[in-house]
């Protein structure tokens, strides 16, 4: 029972990678479970407590970093208010309709905020642009920190 435990908290790892870059899979949080399902098996003897709380505040930081990224991505060049609801509304709407509501969402939706607030089409295109970017440097950021969970679990199962 241990080795199909074991299969599958490495299985829960590699969906979670993939994840981390497509947006249809909680990537982190399929991580976190993989690393606790495979310490949970191991009775905690390698990989205690400590080592899942530091492993899910870095998960924790990664999912805030990706619900915030677009919306980051707007404000960095002076979006208006209404484009930064836009765009975090846009990222909600947009998890609806999978991967392409995922790019889309945050883009039309920083679009559709900069032109209530009276902006011209081109400032608006610019902020949905600048929003999308902002969503690719959190993928990157998520990427980033998947890895580093993982890492971090395996410094705890190698030196402990």
């Amino acid at each position: 029972m241990d080795i199909a435990l074991y299969v599958l908290a490495a299985l829960l790892v590699i969906g979670g990678v993939a994840g981390a870059i497509l947006p249809v899979l909680p990537g982190i949080p399929m991580i976190f479970g993989g690393i606790w399902l495979a310490a949970a098996v191991d009775e905690y003897r390698h990989l205690g407590w400590g080592w899942l709380v530091a492993i899910g505040i870095a998960g924790a930081v990664g999912v805030a970093l990706d619900f915030v990224s677009a919306s980051l991505g707007a404000k960095k060049i002076g979006a208006s208010p209404r484009a930064l609801w836009g765009a975090g509304a846009g990222t909600v709407v947009g998890m609806f309709f999978g991967i392409p509501g995922l790019l889309l969402g945050p883009f039309a939706g920083a679009v559709l905020g900069e032109l209530c607030s009276g902006k011209s089409i081109l400032r608006s295109a610019h902020v949905g642009v600048s929003t999308w970017f902002g969503m690719l440097v959190g993928i990157v950021a998520k990427g980033v920190i998947s890895f580093l969970m993982i890492g971090m679990a395996a410094v705890a199962l190698v030196f402990s």
